[in-house]
């Protein structure tokens, strides 16, 4: 017959001892690396939806800026008779001509997909709807934006997941020694609202080369103008901030009872075109 087996006091031992400490610290690595991929994970992917939106919106309305005034003769919603090299100049008719002081000449309005005002658009006449009619007009081939209609427009996910919508609008600003538009640079722009800091930034450091609010082709809207040898400066928010907790292009803005949940801050930035 065979004996029954019974496990020596040594062998009950190892067989209800634990983890050892260089097991367990093996296992916390292994979930300190998951955690620190997944961490790193998003922020490449949120990176790479920044390229994105600069390589497939920005720089595509750029590059329909520039074949409109190719095809046109003269910058959007321009005076082909009497240029004026403004955008929207033929609301200075007999005017638009003139090679005299610009900076005391009212500003003409904004070139949106809407008559809604914009951010950043300033103190002027209601914007004019005719982006896409006058791109259409030419054939300038427009990026795809978020539909038919409504090229001008760009959706995204902001850092708490929340939807933000990029928008484009442009026109032309007065010299800066006219006062009408202090800390915005002068001569036609775009418009892009819709901004998180974090997105302003990237796109400012791959445009300009560096994330500066107040220097360089793309800048923060209402961001004061550097005196001459004067260091720049950081964009006025970053993305703790919120919705409505104030001026995103003051410095002051905080909000201590910010939610991961809460919309991210947007702010608007204006990059200057080449005609």
């Amino acid at each position: 017959m065979f004996k029954k087996f019974v496990p020596s006091p040594q062998r009950k031992a190892r067989a209800q001892a634990g983890f050892t400490l260089v097991e367990m610290s093996v296992v916390l690595l292994v979930i300190g690396l998951i955690l620190g991929a997944v961490s790193v994970g998003k922020d490449l992917q949120r990176d790479a939806e920044y390229i994105k939106i600069k390589q497939k919106f920005v720089d595509p309305w750029a590059s329909a800026y520039n074949s409109y005034f190719m095809r046109a003769g003269v910058v959007l919603g321009d005076s082909q008779t009497q240029p004026s090299f403004m955008v929207n100049g033929t609301t200075f008719g007999g005017t638009s001509g003139s090679t005299g002081d610009t900076s005391a000449l009212a500003l003409p309005a904004a070139i949106c997909d809407s008559t809604t005002a914009q951010p950043g658009t300033g103190t002027r006449a209601t914007p004019i709807a005719t982006l896409y009619s006058e791109m259409d007009r030419l054939g300038v081939r427009m990026p795809a934006g978020r539909s038919e209609g409504r090229e001008a427009r760009y959706l995204y996910l902001d850092s708490n997941g929340n939807p933000q919508e990029v928008q484009v609008c442009f026109q032309w600003n007065a010299p800066n020694a006219s006062g009408t538009v202090t800390g915005n640079n002068s001569g036609n722009v775009m418009v892009i609202s819709g901004l998180t800091p974090d997105l302003a930034r990237a796109l400012d450091q791959m445009i300009d080369g560096k994330a500066d609010a107040q220097e360089g082709m793309f800048r923060q809207v209402d961001v004061a103008n550097g005196t001459a040898g004067a260091a720049g400066v950081e964009w006025k928010a970053n993305n703790t901030f919120v919705q409505g907790a104030g001026s995103p292009a003051s410095a002051a803005v905080t909000d201590a009872s910010r939610k991961d949940e809460d919309q991210v801050i947007t702010v608007v930035a204006q990059y200057k075109m080449n005609q």
